[in-house]
């Protein structure tokens, strides 16, 4: 018989009972990225940076890295974005450069690093400036215009940017409309918490509620339209949104619409009892001729 050790030590755990993450790993390959775990386990980096930064070195030269290209693919929204592409750059992998065309525009250039840079920059070039990095990605932009020399008042510099239009105005003030207007603005932060307007501003916008309302509009239906389609991003000036609903979106007045005439009501002579048309009651116009010629 086997002698028996009592002190024997226990088995050593599986990988399966051991807590934390398992692996399952296969090899690839085609399709894949090297993704470095100075990136993957950054500590200082966001979840959204990191997977950010590793779908951008995944992508091919030439793919649009700007803001509304990322968030026009992934949930995260504009915002989130450029936080993550601000926190990409502040630790060197990701650098934008503004350069200008020749043709005048300027354009962001965004170069990845798989191994942060210490100062990330664009390659060294004797025909292209090296420049700073822009605070965010943007697509391209017209050149900026030159400065103009100041003259008359009534040439305008043709690069200047048009004055907003001014907003509509009741074509006669109506004291219970205009009480209409202040509630209906200031009954949208109900409908939408971003629509949130000052005592302020209600007070300048009330009269271009009211010009919609003269206009035989009903308040629901101007609700509707400065509530509807709002973007899903942050409203950070809700009273300009509104202004410009109210006056890129005001409709026509109604066309004029001709008024008939009303015929006279049916009478019944007092003498031969027939049927004619006349504002008062009496003797129709024969009765009344005989009546002229009798008399």
């Amino acid at each position: 018989m086997a002698e028996q050790h009592f002190s024997a030590r226990l088995r050593a755990r599986s990988a399966r009972s051991r807590p934390g993450v398992g692996h399952v790993d296969e090899r690839h390959p085609e399709q894949f990225t090297v993704v470095g775990n100075h990136l993957a386990q950054h500590p200082e980096l966001s979840l959204t940076a990191i997977g950010l930064a590793t779908h951008i070195q995944s992508l091919p030269d030439g793919a649009l890295v700007g803001i509304k290209a990322l968030a026009a693919k992934f949930p995260e929204g504009e915002t989130r974005i450029a936080a993550a592409l601000r926190e990409l750059e502040a630790h060197g992998y990701l650098a934008r450069i503004k350069e200008r065309m020749p043709s005048g525009q300027i354009v962001t250039r965004t170069i990845s690093y798989n191994k942060p840079q210490a100062r990330p920059a664009a390659p060294a070039s004797d025909s292209v400036p090296r420049r700073e990095p822009a605070p965010e990605p943007e697509e391209p932009e017209p050149a900026a215009p030159a400065p103009v020399a100041a003259g008359p008042a009534s040439e305008p510099p043709a690069a200047a940017r048009p004055a907003p239009a001014p907003l509509p105005e009741p074509q006669t003030p109506d004291l219970e409309c205009h009480r209409t207007a202040a509630e209906l603005l200031a009954g949208l932060r109900a409908h939408d918490p971003r629509l949130l307007l000052s005592a302020r501003d209600v007070r300048r916008l009330a009269p271009a509620v009211s010009a919609w309302l003269e206009r035989g509009i009903e308040p629901g239906a101007v609700r509707r339209t400065l509530t509807a389609a709002l973007p899903a991003d942050p409203i950070h000036h809700p009273a300009a949104l509104v202004a410009h609903r109210l006056t890129a979106m005001l409709p026509p007045p109604l066309p004029a619409v001709a008024v008939t005439p009303r015929p006279d009501p049916l009478q019944n002579c007092d003498r031969c009892d027939r049927a004619f048309r006349a504002p008062e009651p009496g003797c129709c116009p024969g009765c009344a001729a005989r009546g002229e010629l009798a008399a």
